[in-house]
């Protein structure tokens, strides 16, 4: 694993510490860690809706679509 340093105001500083104590992670590093990824996770589905706004328009969602959908996530469920 890398390693990076930062630097941060005393006020930020001691917001990380009050998380890190409140929140359950071991360490700031844990802390940040977790920041990034949701905001990776968080990039990743901004990308998502702005392709779908992109695309086509579509039909619109009737019973038989949600139907169908709910048969795929069972079945998804029943694999793992």
């Amino acid at each position: 694993m890398s390693t990076m340093n930062i630097s941060l105001p005393e006020l930020l500083k001691s917001f990380v510490d009050e998380q890190v104590a409140k929140g359950g992670y071991g360490t700031s590093s844990e802390y940040i860690r977790e920041l990034i990824r949701r905001d990776q996770e968080r990039l990743q589905l901004r990308g998502l809706l702005l392709e779908g706004v992109a695309s086509a328009a579509a039909e619109p969602a009737g019973p038989a679509y949600f139907a169908a959908l709910r048969g795929r996530v069972a079945a998804s469920r029943k694999r793992k």
